[in-house]
């Protein structure tokens, strides 16, 4: 069925594999996934078709013995040693472990990858801002110019709302209510959530639309109906790009001090949630204003909230550091 995928301009390209392409296919027609994540899970698929090719394994038994789970954990251990980032792998072995499922069901063979375990990124959850930081970026912002009010209003949203980058940046004039304080937004999958948003993110977002985007759009001498309607645009009056809002946030980043190695809007959307469990809210509720398919993806923001308690009773507590919970000599009362 494959003949291994070649390189050419140092990208790896498609191999003629029938069930690659109709994977790839049945994802964006089937589940709606983004250009964007069909890109990522081809290039994750065909790398993977590579290292069988460079390991004398094949699919369909054609050029060597087909791959076993024993085979897939090598893989997967080859991708760490590479030094590749433990949420890379992850995205790779999601990516991979589907298309076996896909092959599975579609031709009745086997799925070598049927148990085959994710890489677990619970420690990569990015670190939250704190609340006194996520002020000082925002309140940092304080200009008139077109520029500066929506960046001012992009910003707001993203943490005011724990938009995804791709959800700001999608935004129609008519998915803004500033009225009712809603927004509404297509998540993953283009699931639909209608988000309340507070009073500083409606008072930013008026007044980008009262001044701001007005100018923007007098930039475009031809502005296309997609730039006409979208809320966030870039200097020359078309729709802002998620490069763009990414720029943004970096730029303003670094006029407040802030390290922006570290600093992504997917951080501000961390911070959203983050804050919202330490002042109390309930999983589910959180789910559902994130957009989480599962639970469980949510669930890692009561371990960000429970590190955070454990290191104030440590720093604080006067026996929490203590091996055994001894005291030095003389010390309590």
């Amino acid at each position: 069925m494959t003949r291994g995928p070649v390189a050419v301009a140092g990208e790896v390209v498609s191999p003629n594999d029938p069930t690659v392409e109709a994977f790839l296919g049945w994802l964006r027609v089937e589940r709606g996934r983004a250009s964007s994540t069909v890109q990522a899970y081809r290039r994750d698929i065909l790398a993977h078709l590579a290292w069988l090719e460079r390991s004398q394994l094949s699919v369909d038994g054609g050029a060597g013995p087909q791959p076993t789970r024993t085979d897939l954990e090598r893989w997967v251990r080859s991708l760490l040693d590479e030094g590749r980032a433990r949420s890379s792998v992850a995205r790779a072995v999601a990516s991979v472990r589907g298309w076996y499922r896909f092959r599975a069901e579609e031709l009745g063979c086997d799925d070598p990858a049927v148990d085959l375990d994710g890489v677990g990124t619970a420690d990569l959850v990015p670190k939250a801002l704190a609340a006194d930081v996520v002020a000082a970026l925002l309140d940092g912002i304080d200009g008139a110019d077109p520029a500066s009010l929506r960046d001012r209003a992009l910003l707001e949203l993203l943490y005011g709302a724990g938009l995804r980058v791709s959800e700001a940046t999608g935004l129609s004039l008519g998915d803004v209510d500033l009225d009712g304080a809603l927004v509404r937004v297509l998540g993953k999958g283009r699931k639909e959530r209608i988000l309340p948003v507070g009073r500083s993110v409606l008072t930013t977002m008026a007044g980008y639309f009262d001044v701001g985007r007005g100018e923007l759009v007098a930039r475009n001498a031809r502005p296309t109906r997609d730039a006409a309607d979208a809320v966030f645009l870039n200097q020359r009056g078309g729709r802002l790009s998620r490069q763009g809002a990414w720029l943004i946030l970096q730029r303003r980043g670094a006029a407040a001090g802030l390290d922006v190695t570290t600093l992504s809007p997917h951080v501000l959307r961390h911070s959203y949630a983050t804050h919202l469990v330490d002042g109390g809210a309930d999983l589910r509720t959180v789910q559902e204003l994130l957009g989480h398919a599962r639970l469980t993806t949510t669930q890692r923001y009561t371990r960000v909230a429970m590190d955070t308690l454990v290191a104030v009773y440590r720093s604080a507590h006067p026996r929490a550091s203590m091996p055994g919970g001894r005291q030095k000599a003389g010390g309590g009362s």
